[in-house]
């Protein structure tokens, strides 16, 4: 059952598409918070 499911290239593409979106997530919610610093003096 599982190989059907992994041997699937759809599921794959599915999975990397959840990756990317929850990289980016956190990636912008770092920079949102870093940037937001209030102490930071430019």
């Amino acid at each position: 059952m599982l190989n059907m499911i992994f041997g699937d290239p759809v599921v794959w593409g599915s999975l990397l598409g959840i990756l990317i979106m929850l990289i980016m997530g956190g990636y912008f919610t770092y920079m949102f918070l870093h940037n937001s610093d209030p102490n930071e003096h430019k």
